[in-house]
């Protein structure tokens, strides 16, 4: 991966990329925070001045202290999101596994329905010049166009889109100051009073904050995202961010209040525009609300790269397409997205139908991050008391949104309850297969097959299947080794080689670690080498092995001359033979009913996902793949009647 992290301290770059791909959803809010809060009622001070003090305040308490300033602190080496906040705590309590599981599940599933809003929002736009322009297919077409352009990394797109972001940011705080100018009364919001007034005394006032939350759903993604950008640089942009739309929601409240008892019949996001700047003001929404699907998508590929890691989810393929450190792309998770998202917009149809189903989801997520990140804050040891404050204020404050959002279920509300339920039970499946397959996983001491191994070596009665034979193993310890591979080698087929070697690779709770080391267990005759390596390190096994090899030839360690006597007179380099063990489920099983159903369900679906080979990043022609037998509860009793 190299030391290529410059996007990560901060720069001028930097500040451009996480404008780019992180602020998107934020950013386009005002397009129908202040529309969904106003309703269908008339205009009323008490709804404007309170609509207003609860958006300023929501992205205080938020979006600002608890994401920007206080979750960000819960980084892995520059990584973050939930599933990263979850290795940090996970040792303080098993349980943490259940909001962890949930909150990443919901964080994807609203990766399903952000693009399809936006993109809506933002072509629906464009009927105020062509009122019977066809949504639909326009749509999709963006959409797909936005999936096709993933895979270029998030570097490139960070800097295609961050100049159109920082306009239309630019944009947003001009017209807010314009209108402010006009009515400058409405600064009066910023007193949080005329929030609980609405709250409190106006009919149904609580539940206006279904549409209030609108306006920090993208804060979870800011913090997924962290390793794309870095701290330094999402922390500096978020005060240019902050301050243009708190001056834009507050120049539409400056606005509302001169058309106090009209009812609204247009969106006063558009309202606040002078005419003659109209046509150029929705081009640029169009084009920002497109961007704003950017932030989810880039935080579903870290999320997904994290849950591989802890066994959440399927081994799938994942790129790394720029050099630079925090940089990935997931085909199956884009390809996973794009269809969800055409999906979501052929169910729908319309923005307006989208909204009910937006925001319930990424409600669950925020409570799980609050959930470990009080864990992570009695783990550095805060005090007990900022602790308490902590989970009283945004406990409220989120289980208050819950409530809210509530009431948007049966209006669509249950779309992403659905997808998201749906990703919980693949991640239950695949960790709960994994414990199971951890049963049978038998090991035995090495040194007492040395001998075996050795005299296997020189029998020439036996064909020698390679030169050097290289099997993977699970085992952490360097003195085990799986009975499944002394199977393979002294029984399946005997596999006489010059040199074993026995490969573990260790996925390390750190990003980028990259480390190895050397078991001499024989000497020219049993190697073990333990690969430590960071989750976001590309598994390119085959390259790394070959380059420990290398360095042991040079150190004298090991001669890899072949040893057939024509070709080692010429200083011929022995073949090399990787052998990846896949197993799969044995009819011998006698499994209770819910782990058969499990164990069938994990085998159905390995089937689309990236082979062991694949995964490790080996080169296919020169490694064996033997299928072995998973038996982890055999039939116990087997009645046979021998008759004459």
């Amino acid at each position: 991966m190299g030391n290529h992290n410059s996007h990560n301290r901060l720069s001028t770059a930097g500040l451009l990329i996480s404008l780019g791909i992180i602020y998107g959803d934020i950013g386009t809010s005002p397009l129908y925070v202040m529309k969904a809060i106003m309703g269908d009622t008339p205009i009323n001070e008490t709804l404007v001045y309170g609509g207003i003090s609860c958006v300023f305040w929501t992205l205080t308490l938020l979006t600002t202290i608890k994401y920007v300033i206080l979750t960000l602190q819960a980084d892995n080496k520059g990584e973050g999101g939930i599933l990263t906040l979850y290795t940090l705590v996970r040792r303080k309590a098993k349980w943490l596994t259940v909001p962890a599981m949930i909150g990443g599940a919901a964080l994807l599933a609203d990766g399903m329905i952000t693009p399809p809003i936006s993109v809506s929002s933002a072509v629906e736009g464009l009927r105020i010049i062509k009122p019977d322009i066809p949504t639909v297919p326009i749509v999709i077409g963006i959409l797909f166009f936005l999936f096709m352009l993933q895979r270029f990394g998030t570097q490139i797109v960070g800097k295609a889109f961050g100049p159109v972001m920082f306009i239309w940011f630019f944009m947003l705080g001009a017209l807010g100051v314009i209108n402010i100018l006009h009515h400058p009364e409405i600064l009066k919001a910023l007193n949080p009073y005329y929030g609980y007034q609405m709250l409190v005394n106006y009919p149904g006032g609580f539940w206006l904050l279904g549409g209030v939350f609108l306006c920090t759903t993208g804060a979870e993604a800011l913090y997924t995202d962290l390793g794309h950008c870095g701290k330094s640089n999402i922390r500096i942009s978020w005060i240019y961010v902050k301050t243009c739309l708190v001056l834009n929601y507050f120049g539409q409240g400056a606005w509302l209040t001169l058309h106090v008892g009209e009812k609204l019949d247009e969106n006063p996001f558009y309202g606040i525009m002078p005419a003659w700047f109209l046509p150029a003001g929705i081009a640029i929404a169009t084009i920002a609300a497109v961007i704003a699907s950017q932030a989810l998508i880039t935080g579903s590929y870290t999320l997904i790269s994290e849950a591989i890691r802890l066994n959440f989810w399927p081994k799938v393929k994942l790129n790394y397409p720029t050099n630079v450190k925090g940089q990935l792309f997931v085909p199956s998770v884009n390809t996973l997205l794009l269809l969800g998202c055409i999906g979501v917009v052929l169910y729908f149809k319309e923005s307006a139908n989208m909204e009910a189903a937006y925001g319930l989801a990424i409600t669950l997520t925020m409570l799980m991050t609050t959930v470990m990140f009080t864990y992570y804050l009695v783990k550095i040891k805060v005090s007990r008391v900022l602790i308490g404050l902590f989970v009283v204020v945004y406990l409220g404050i989120e289980l208050s949104f819950l409530a809210a959002n509530l009431i948007k279920f049966s209006h669509g509300g249950w779309v992403p309850l659905a997808l998201g339920f749906s990703i919980i039970t693949i991640m239950y499946i695949w960790l709960k297969a994994f414990n199971i397959k951890r049963r049978l996983t038998e090991y035995v001491r090495l040194s007492n097959y040395l001998e075996s191994l050795k005299e296997l070596s020189v029998d020439e009665t036996v064909p020698k299947y390679s030169t050097h034979l290289v099997f993977l193993t699970s085992s952490a310890k360097a003195k085990e080794i799986e009975s499944k591979i002394i199977y393979s080698i002294f029984q399946k087929r005997p596999k006489r080689a010059d040199i074993y070697w026995f490969v573990h690779v260790d996925t390390l709770d750190e990003p980028f670690t990259m480390e190895y080391k050397v078991h001499h267990i024989a000497d020219n005759d049993v190697i073990r080498i333990n690969f430590r390596l960071g989750f976001r390190v590309e598994q390119r096994i085959n390259l790394f092995f070959r380059k420990v090899v290398e360095d042991m030839v040079k150190n004298g360690e090991v001669d890899i001359t072949s040893r057939y006597e024509s070709l080692g007179r010429q200083n011929l380099t022995g073949d090399f033979r990787f052998v990846v063990l896949e197993k799969f489920l044995s009819y011998e099983n006698d499994l209770p009913f819910k782990e058969k159903v499990i164990m069938q369900t994990y085998f159905w679906i390995k089937q689309f996902t990236s082979s062991e080979s694949k995964w490790f990043g080996l080169d296919t022609s020169s490694v064996k793949v033997e299928k072995v037998p998973l038996v982890i509860n055999p039939v116990q009793k087997v009645e046979l009647k021998r008759v004459i």
